[in-house]
């Protein structure tokens, strides 16, 4: 069965202008080796995905994880995010149709979190916000079909891909197929449905923009579940998605200052790059663009220079 939504004029306004943003940024960003990109969207993807399941590390702790570094944090915190960075490191090789690969992604997630991560739960569980209750799961004797339903409908249903993603994810909530970690797999799952289409998505953190609008995030799911269909939901995220994209095409779609560059180049965490490291994250500026860039951050005191000529190396300053 098709689960219940409606196509209102604001989903069909935002999936165009989302339609045309992935064609104005793919091939930029597709036709070129972005590992920075790849690697600065896997930190700010899992920091905000676990911060809103009250994780308290900060990207800084995250990068330094994800470069095998050791950090000070609680145990329960490192292990989730050592867990993320692992299913982020496959997030191709899970198949976005396959319910087997959904269960082995929630299993390395949740790997010494919960008692059976990758199984679905054997009880029957609530979802409480604040001191309310705010959904009943359905039985858990229900779960298996429920979420075999779910993955036929993103399979074989003729809607855009975009949509069904959505549907995919507020669905899964609504389900709450295991005892913990749905939220993260929702999100999760939408990138991978949106992926197996438009590879693009990879490079888009849109878990950053729900992250800064929880409480929407969580009223939209509230309202959704009010109404008995999905359709608050899907405007909420297909909004997010068209906002994500407006922020990745600042950075392909017009010429960036040098202050531009080097506050991007800055928050992107790296711990010591060269100058054909910035070049390669600013493909269209020459090398004496590039020298001068780096100049102006020494100057500035956003990075600390250490070498001379083509051996120079550059870090960021503690302080940031």
């Amino acid at each position: 069965m098709k689960p219940p939504y409606e196509i209102t004029a604001k989903i069909l306004r935002l999936t165009t202008s989302i339609y045309e943003k992935i064609g104005e940024v793919k091939t930029y960003y597709l036709d070129k080796t972005q590992p920075e990109l790849r690697k600065r969207n896997k930190i700010k993807t899992i920091h905000s995905s676990l911060k809103i399941e009250g994780n308290t590390l900060s990207e800084e702790q995250i990068t330094a994880l994800i470069n095998n570094k050791k950090i000070i944090g609680p145990k329960k915190d490192i292990l989730e995010v050592l867990n993320a960075i692992e299913v982020y490191d496959k997030i191709n090789s899970f198949s976005a149709y396959s319910i087997t690969s959904f269960k082995n992604a929630h299993k390395l997630l949740m790997r010494g979190l919960v008692e059976k991560p990758g199984e679905f739960r054997k009880e029957s569980v609530g979802i409480v916000h604040g001191k309310n209750i705010a959904h009943i799961a359905p039985p858990y004797q229900n779960v298996p079909y429920l979420m075999t339903d779910l993955f036929k409908y993103i399979k074989n249903n003729e809607d855009p891909i975009l949509i069904k993603s959505c549907v995919f994810h507020y669905e899964m909530e609504f389900i709450h197929p295991f005892t913990d970690g749905n939220g993260r797999m929702g999100r999760l799952w939408q990138t991978i449905i949106l992926m197996d289409k438009y590879p693009i998505f990879e490079f888009l953190p849109f878990e950053s923009l729900i992250s800064k609008t929880q409480k929407e995030y969580y009223q939209s799911l509230t309202l959704s579940d009010k109404k008995a269909n999905s359709t608050p939901f899907i405007e909420y995220l297909l909004n997010v998605i068209d906002k994500s994209l407006t922020e990745l095409l600042k950075f392909s779609g017009r010429k960036l200052t040098t202050i531009e560059r080097l506050e991007y180049m800055a928050s992107l965490g790296i711990n010591k790059f060269s100058r054909k490291d910035y070049m390669e994250i600013f493909k269209n500026i020459s090398t004496s663009t590039a020298s001068r860039d780096l100049k102006k951050g020494v100057e500035l005191g956003i990075f600390k220079s250490i070498g001379n000529k083509n051996k120079t190396k550059y870090t960021l300053y503690n302080k940031r």
